[in-house]
């Protein structure tokens, strides 16, 4: 069973779409269940003041990227370097075991903007 919180990302996600001129545009891809997911940031000043996301995948890659994003907005980069799946998958009150992969998708996209943004 999912948690509340899994199920409340799920069914009302936020800050789903695609950004026009972003900052960066990144993605990443599990190739073992086939999840995408794709996140958008504009960001000023070191602080991310936009984060928009789409996921192709299962009931918790929609939710980890919906806390993924919501997290994101308002953050300082250099904040962000210590959220792992751990963090993640706690923040939703856990996860299934064959569902924790999209906690790993969800950090490694995370992992990727912050490579592509130069942090």
């Amino acid at each position: 069973m999912y948690s509340a919180k899994v199920l409340d990302h799920f069914h009302n996600p936020r800050h789903v779409g695609e950004i026009e001129n972003a900052t960066a545009v990144v993605e990443a891809s599990n190739p073992a269940c086939g999840d995408l997911m794709k996140l958008w940031v504009v960001l000023r000043d070191g602080k991310i003041t936009e984060a928009k996301f789409k996921v192709a995948g299962c009931v918790p890659a929609v939710a980890c990227g919906s806390w993924l994003a919501e997290h994101l907005s308002g953050r300082i980069i250099s904040d962000l370097g210590s959220v792992s799946a751990d963090e993640i998958e706690s923040a939703l009150d856990g996860l299934p075991g064959a569902s924790k992969h999209a906690a790993v998708l969800t950090s490694d996209v995370l992992r990727i903007l912050l490579r592509e943004i130069g942090r």
